[in-house]
């Protein structure tokens, strides 16, 4: 490989690459998918991503199957606005609540790692500096590199712990997330997914209710599951449509749960 004084040998470094063809049009467009990953990167990190994810498809699956559920039992449109009505609170805050403990416990776990991080370095720095360089020569720099790219994270100053504690273990204080992002969007999302399936039985009831919470429920899964796809650079429609069925069989089980305790209980 070439010396720095020369540049990279691309050749090695990128054999895909044709350096004579390098244009500012595509400079950007590398700059731009760096942006956007690391726009996604940043979701990803304080937990909104999961906690929207998991809270709207909760609540589009949870409050289908629950007025599914109670209108198969025979039940008149009242009871099913009631009970739709008190899991879509049930599950909002439960799903916050839950969101909020899980995240905070990563967070603090990863404190307590860091925390033990900083022991390490106070009784042997040489052995933490021996961890870090053997970390990255496995990641394959040479060692001379990993020698002096150890001694550069552990001079960093103030982010040096959680640098080290990411790079020998792969996590960090500040990539477990924001328990509060975490939780709000849980929230409102779970809502907003409950309420889907529940908005027909405040106009109708009977089997057109029935109809339309399943219609709308499957549509909202279909975009729901695209949308996810889309974002993540797969294939949006497979996406799409496994998550149509996920909602359809939770349902159609429910479904006939309710018909037969209703005709138990009759």
């Amino acid at each position: 490989m070439s010396s720095p004084a020369t540049g990279p040998d691309w050749a090695v470094l990128a054999p895909h690459w044709d350096p004579s063809e390098r244009s500012d049009a595509e400079d950007r467009a590398a700059e731009d998918e760096l942006s956007a990953i690391g726009r996604t990167a940043d979701r990803v990190a304080g937990g909104g991503i999961r906690a929207a994810v998991l809270g709207v498809n909760d609540g589009l699956v949870t409050n289908l199957c629950m007025v599914l559920g109670v209108a198969g039992a025979s039940v008149d449109a009242g009871t099913v606005r009631l009970s739709g009505l008190a899991s879509l609170v049930a599950g909002a805050l439960s799903m916050a609540a839950g969101e909020w403990v899980s995240v905070r416990s990563q967070v603090e776990v990863a404190r307590g790692m860091e925390d033990a991080l900083q022991r390490a370095w106070r009784r042997s720095p040489p052995v933490v500096l021996a961890h870090l360089s053997g970390t990255m020569r496995a990641r394959g720099l040479d060692p001379e590199t990993a020698v002096r790219a150890s001694r550069s994270v552990v001079s960093a100053g103030r982010g040096s712990r959680s640098t080290s504690l990411r790079i020998l273990y792969g996590v960090s204080a500040r990539d477990a997330g924001s328990p509060m992002v975490a939780a709000v969007s849980s929230l409102l999302l779970f809502a907003l997914g409950a309420l889907v399936p529940l908005l027909p039985w405040f106009f109708t009831g009977g089997g057109a209710a029935v109809a339309a919470s399943t219609v709308l429920t499957a549509l909202a899964s279909l975009v729901v599951g695209g949308a996810l796809g889309y974002g993540s650079g797969r294939h949006a429609a497979w996406t799409a449509v496994r998550q149509l069925l996920i909602v359809a069989v939770a349902s159609a089980v429910t479904f006939g749960l309710g018909r037969l305790a209703g005709s138990a209980v009759l």
